[in-house]
């Protein structure tokens, strides 16, 4: 029993890091992080992308969503932000969607929270010199990884850790990715308030081949408004800087 009771414990520790969704750290610390947004009228998803900006794939995603009128949020990574890059990220703020923190390591984790707030700070101030506007209060972690450590850092930089809903992301179990299996997934399964995470980009490869990630958004985004959503970003209401300007959500 003892052995028992210890692996119980040790997987709860384990799941406390890992989860990708709400564990023990979220609930000990609930103002720090959010896996869920609340219920607005209309209903209302909360697009997300994640490890860009990439040189093809992003541009590819933002001409298809300002097709479509839908405003998301892109969690970019720093050192993906080049001289080349750059002018994608201006067009991203540019464009009405929200521009937040993202990280290509796991290592973060290990931080004290202070060097991890020094951490975010300087993202944070490179992304607002390179946009002329300050990032939205939010990180994600890579994978979702997280710590306590960590989540103290983000707290000291009045950020918010952003997860996503369970199941709403575009991890295709270890098949080729394939854009109508990814769409109606998360289709199907996407409620008022989800926050659903899609990858314009590679954590390691920052020109990977991103073509299935732009097609599956253009399957996907109709049959959510068939379905009575709306679109919102993850940075509008509470979880804006009280400088910023956060869009309104579009049909």
């Amino acid at each position: 029993m003892p052995l028992v009771a210890a692996g119980v414990l040790v997987g709860i520790g384990v799941l406390a890091h890992i989860a990708p969704f709400p564990f023990l750290l979220d609930w000990l610390r609930p103002s720090r992080s959010v896996w869920q947004m609340p219920p607005r009228e209309p209903p209302t998803v909360y697009l997300t992308f994640d490890d860009g900006p990439n040189p093809a794939a992003t541009p590819a995603l933002l001409d298809l969503l300002a097709r479509e009128r839908v405003t998301a949020t892109f969690f970019v990574i720093d050192k993906h932000v080049t001289d080349a890059t750059a002018p994608i990220v201006r067009r991203i703020v540019a464009d009405g969607h929200a521009l937040a923190l993202h990280s290509h390591t796991r290592r973060l984790m290990f931080m004290s929270p202070a060097r991890f707030a020094e951490t975010l700070a300087r993202a944070s101030d490179r992304l607002e010199r390179v946009t002329a506007h300050a990032p939205c209060a939010a990180f994600r972690p890579h994978a979702g990884w997280r710590s306590w450590t960590m989540l103290q850092g983000v707290g000291r930089r009045g950020l918010r850790l952003v997860g996503w809903g369970f199941g709403m992301w575009d991890f295709d179990w270890y098949r080729t990715p394939n854009a109508e299996r990814i769409a109606t997934r998360l289709a199907g399964r996407a409620s008022d308030g989800s926050i659903l995470v899609l990858h314009d980009g590679h954590h390691e490869n920052p020109a990977a081949d991103r073509r299935h990630t732009v097609d599956a958004v253009a399957r996907l985004i109709p049959r959510l408004r068939a379905r009575g959503f709306s679109f919102g970003t993850i940075c509008e209401g509470a979880h804006a800087r009280a400088s910023a300007h956060a869009p309104s959500p579009s049909r």
